[in-house]
């Protein structure tokens, strides 16, 4: 691993600059001969129907057996179909940002890793442990709310075996969830088998899960021909709480699609990232978003969105039409979509532990990689023992408000960082795609003759310090044997064009991002003064504006064709579809919504389409 450090006077820079240097040193790209250096290879075991696997059972959750009836009810009406396509649209450009940079930094670690390698060691490290909270504490609730489904499938509450069935401790006002903590152990015991293993294991649970939302598709459909869909027939007409109300309802189905970032977490254990992985968060999400899309269109014909029980919407809905046996398969489709939920959230954390260790952020115990089934095994036993006792003891509830936070910090910093590497990508040397042969030849010159190694000539290569404006192969006094690079004008008016280019458009990004946070609090804040409101919401999106004219009129950095490994399809689709990300992601999400019913969610939609996750 290397670091993007100054060498130049270091010694006037103090304790106070030494600790902000460190705090902004970013991470070289890894090589594409190797990922680890002095560790154990992770299996190299993933192909595209395993990520998918991966991509789907994370992100499909008990949720939408819920959210349907509370959205309609309260947001969308008819119109819930379109709330979840708008929401999948917006779900579609963040995962655009993270195929492009898993496909290009194809290395365990996720978000944390992106943020380490475009911005910097201090951000990447909030990045990190935002989100091992964010999966710790998720996968603590999501395995405290199995057991009430799974004794309502064994004939309800009180069902269960003294063992598994929860129990309040005299005393504490404490209830203990012992099966929680049971399925949290399998999970992990699970993990540690192999990844290849485990992605079998939750392919055929999200299967299941699968079956039964293909059930209420099929057997709704069926219904709603014979019965003449009556929810559709409604004097209100398809929007009665309007188009904002539909949006709002966008906003608030959007955490159903989280989840897909888990496949990006996998990335080093992909056999062909650069393909793989594009297409494995494309066709998941694709596959998350029709089945949400059909479930709403038929759940909302059955049943007049004003009539829908908020807690049961699917299973009454059925009810309704004489089907009351519907609700065991509804009910079983619930706990494997608990299940594989449960397997999502464990997976990532131990990967992201991993790879702090690897850069130092934590002890070199968590990056240790078992020989045999090739998989982290001590950071996966350490997040099943924290995530069992939480999920046995702890009243998750309040907390899992906190999971927003890290799914919020994560999705911003990805697409920041996407911005950084269009328009100023860290590890490459800032000359013309026209001068690279050149360059090649030099580098391999000039360095046979100054005796240097073959390493030493591909980290020179490779890196460039952030205060250099001349090319690192060549310093500052270049030989005179060498006049292709000194003898013309224009090749020096190139250079300092282009980081002039640079520095503007770094400190447009920041301007960027800070208009898009200004605006976004500014507009979800209710308890802010109206002036001071309606100020702060002039002067975010003022920032906003001409941050993203100014991007548009600067050409992006010809060396984003050399970033890390070569970018596969995404590369691809992202040219065509990058230029509208961030324009098309602020109209769609400057929202800010807290929905408060019998279910809590938290929404906070801010900056090029990204947005938090439900409480």
């Amino acid at each position: 691993m290397g670091f993007l450090v100054d060498s130049q006077k270091d010694g006037g820079i103090g304790f106070l600059g030494g600790c902000v240097k460190t705090l902004i040193r970013r991470k070289q790209v890894d090589s594409a001969d190797g990922n680890v250096h002095g560790h154990h290879q992770l299996a190299k075991e993933l192909s595209v129907l395993h990520l998918i696997a991966i991509g789907v059972g994370s992100t499909i959750g008990a949720g939408v057996y819920i959210l349907v009836g509370t959205v309609a009810r309260e947001h969308a009406g008819p119109a819930l179909a379109l709330s979840f396509l708008i929401a999948g649209f917006a779900a579609a450009l963040s995962a655009f940002c993270y195929a492009e940079l898993a496909s290009r930094c194809p290395s365990a670690g996720s978000a944390y890793h992106y943020s380490y390698i475009c911005v910097g060691e201090g951000v990447a490290w909030l990045v990190g442990w935002a989100l091992i909270l964010e999966y710790t504490i998720g996968g603590s609730a999501v395995a405290r709310g199995i057991s009430p489904n799974l004794a309502l499938l064994f004939g309800g509450e009180g069902s269960l075996p003294f063992f598994l069935a929860r129990q309040a401790i005299p005393g504490l006002g404490i209830v203990v969830d012992p099966c929680a903590a049971i399925l949290v152990f399998v999970v992990t015991g699970l993990l540690c088998v192999g990844i290849k293993e485990s992605t079998m294991v939750q392919g055929i649970v999200t299967t299941v899960n699968l079956c039964a939302m293909l059930f209420v598709i099929i057997a709704g459909t069926y219904l709603g021909f014979k019965t003449g869909w009556s929810g559709y027939e409604l004097p209100t007409g398809y929007f009665p709480f309007g188009v904002d109300g539909m949006l709002a309802g966008s906003a608030v189905v959007f955490f159903a699609y989280i989840g897909f970032d888990s496949v990006a977490s996998t990335a080093e254990e992909v056999r062909n990232p650069q393909r793989d992985l594009p297409m494995g968060i494309g066709f998941a999400l694709s596959i998350c978003c029709s089945l949400y899309m059909l479930v709403s269109i038929v759940v909302v014909g059955l049943v007049p969105y004003y009539a829908m029980d908020p807690d049961t919407p699917i299973s009454s809905a059925f009810a309704a039409h004489g089907m009351q046996w519907a609700v065991y398969i509804i009910t079983a489709g619930a706990v494997m979509a608990l299940c594989s939920t449960l397997m999502g959230s464990m997976l990532p954390q131990p990967r992201i532990l991993m790879a702090m260790a690897r850069d130092g952020l934590l002890p070199s115990f968590f990056s240790d990689v078992n020989k045999k089934s090739q998989v982290p095994v001590k950071s996966t036993v350490v997040t099943g023992l924290c995530a069992a006792t939480l999920a046995f003891c702890m009243d998750v509830d309040q907390l899992a408000g906190m999971v927003s936070v890290g799914t919020l910090l994560a999705f911003t910093m990805v697409a920041i960082s996407v911005l950084i590497l269009r328009y100023v990508p860290p590890d490459e040397v800032p000359v013309p795609s026209s001068l690279q042969d050149t360059i090649d030849s030099v580098s391999l010159h000039y360095n046979r003759i100054s005796g240097g190694s073959t390493k030493k000539k591909s980290k020179a290569h490779a890196s460039i310090s952030k205060d250099s404006k001349l090319p690192l192969l060549v310093g500052k006094n270049a030989p005179a044997d060498y006049p292709d690079l000194v003898k013309e004008d224009p090749s020096v008016k190139y250079v300092l064009s282009e980081e002039k280019r640079r520095k503007i458009a770094g400190w447009t990004i920041a301007f960027t991002c800070i208009g898009a946070f200004t605006l976004t609090y500014a507009a979800s804040n209710l308890a802010i003064q109206w002036l001071v409101r309606y100020c702060l919401c002039g002067f975010g999106g003022a920032l906003l504006l001409t941050g993203l004219v100014v991007l548009t009129c600067i050409e992006q950095d010809e060396a984003r064709h050399n970033f890390g490994h070569s970018g596969g399809m995404t590369s691809i689709t992202l040219q065509i579809y990058i230029s509208g990300t961030l324009p098309a992601g602020v109209m769609i999400q400057q929202i800010g919504i807290k929905v408060d019913s019998r279910k809590h969610f938290y929404i906070t939609c801010v900056f090029t389409c990204h947005s938090g996750c439900h409480k």
